[in-house]
């Protein structure tokens, strides 16, 4: 088996460099976890459609992998007829909800399918809506399959909570801003427990990254912090290690977002031991770190818990949080090396 995984570069598109974007930090993180089993796997970034022979022909892989929906199911006849042993792969990051929103995604799929090219997603819900698609579309089911995401998890070492502050208190809330991220509801959230709790907040996103209409949910955490006593502080995407040296700065991390199969942004706190407060969307989480994503109320007494709770039981729920990535790793590994170890 020898794989090679393909994604498009956005350097320049979305305010960060090239190789620094979940997408590609979530690819990186399954290629080492491959390359530690012995299993030949390569990451290459490429421009457009037309660079990904070049790859192929230089890497001469069993699986091609192309990371989300960006090549034309056209170029796969091409490609196709170019290197016919290779076996052909879409990898889907969203549930559908998100897809919705895509206007190219469910058409590509069925084109997709159509032409033998498998689509493989990254949360079983989503296997199980794309299963259909295939069968509505008098397309084989088993071209649809599964292929988890898979996040290095720091190993050994006591998690000791640092105390919460009683004066200012920074929540972060990182990653696109996208109307489905669920921003707006989050930060009322986080401002009613501020003031519940006699602390000034300090409320982090990522501004530089605004798609799917995302612009007047920027605009309105805007105007309302402007008018507040409270602080929105606006970050740019930085790379990976930069990332966990902010978060490692953050009180509490908010995801509690509408549609998710994995986020790495709380992945990343869990690695910097700070607490999550998400949705049950959550596929690696406990109930202990999930609040509702229509209820401001139901956030707010979350984000009260956890800053209310002794060092010691902060402690206990950092434990969880790794505890649960680890278990959630093991199943990942299981997946992908079922099938190509």
């Amino acid at each position: 088996m020898r794989l090679l995984f393909i994604l498009k570069s956005r350097e320049g598109n979305w305010g960060y460099a090239s190789g620094s974007s979940g997408l590609a930090n979530s690819v990186r993180f399954v290629v080492d976890m491959l390359t530690s089993h012995g299993i030949e796997a390569k990451a290459v970034e490429v421009q457009d459609n037309n660079c990904i022979d070049r790859e192929v022909t230089a890497y001469r892989p069993t699986h091609v992998i192309v990371e989300a929906f960006w090549v034309v199911p056209e170029k796969f006849n091409v490609l196709k007829a170019l290197h016919p042993r290779v076996r052909w792969i879409v990898r889907d990051h969203s549930e559908t909800p998100f897809l919705a929103n895509e206007g190219i995604a469910f058409g590509w799929t069925a084109a997709y399918l159509a032409r033998g090219v498998e689509v493989m997603c990254n949360a079983p819900r989503a296997v199980g809506d794309m299963q259909v698609v295939a069968s509505a579309c008098a397309h084989p089911e088993t071209l649809v399959t599964y292929g988890p995401n898979y996040y290095p998890t720091p190993s050994g070492g006591e998690i000791s909570a640092k105390p919460m502050p009683s004066d200012v208190i920074d929540i972060g809330c990182f990653g696109a801003i996208r109307p489905l991220k669920n921003h707006m509801v989050q930060a009322i959230a986080a401002m009613a427990f501020a003031d519940a709790a006699g602390l000034s907040l300090r409320f982090h996103v990522n501004a530089t990254r605004v798609e799917g209409n995302g612009s007047p949910v920027l605009k309105n955490l805007r105007e309302v912090f402007a008018a507040s006593r409270h602080e929105l502080v606006e970050h740019g995407w930085q790379e990976h290690a930069d990332f966990l040296r902010l978060m490692a700065t953050m009180d509490i991390c908010m995801q509690v977002s509408f549609t998710e199969t994995f986020n790495i942004v709380a992945a990343d706190a869990m690695a910097s031991s700070v607490p999550v407060v998400a949705s049950s969307e959550f596929p690696w989480l406990g109930e202990y770190a999930f609040a509702d994503p229509t209820s401001s109320k139901g956030i707010a007494a979350l984000l009260m818990k956890i800053w209310a709770e002794s060092d010691v039981a902060r402690s206990y729920r950092l434990h969880r949080q790794r505890r649960d990535m680890v278990n959630y790793n093991q199943r990942s590994e299981c997946v992908w090396l079922e099938r190509f170890a």
